[in-house]
């Protein structure tokens, strides 16, 4: 079994910074790619940025040069620094991170979500 645990989601003003993080835990052999997808309100769920276990990440354009994503993997954790947050931003913010259990299984996991709320 393993697990990933969001944290950080808060309500935050408009040009304000937040900073997200997702840590994996359970019966982990290895943890490849690690993610953040965000979903607002009547809307699809979207990837907002990626990053593989080694190797270059990738973001959505609507993000590009405000969030930035980052791993730690001794810690198999994976932050998401916001800053000049907009309130289009508004949504939950969904880790996800490709892992290779112990017993040799590869499981798509999805964390349960945190809120982050972007108003004056």
């Amino acid at each position: 079994q393993v697990q990933l645990v969001e944290s950080g989601g808060d309500l935050v003003q408009p040009g304000g910074s937040l900073k997200l993080s997702c840590e994996a835990s359970g019966s982990i052999f290895h943890v490849n790619t690690m993610g953040w997808y965000r979903q607002a309100p009547g809307e699809e769920r979207s990837l907002v940025a990626r990053v593989p276990s080694s190797g270059s990440p990738n973001y959505a354009d609507s993000v590009k040069g405000r969030l930035t994503i980052s791993r730690d993997n001794d810690k198999n954790t994976v932050y998401l620094q916001m800053n000049s947050l907009k309130p289009e931003d508004t949504a939950v913010y969904y880790c996800n991170a490709g892992v290779l259990s112990t017993t040799m299984r590869y499981l798509d996991v999805w964390g349960r979500g945190t809120l982050v709320t972007v108003s004056s």
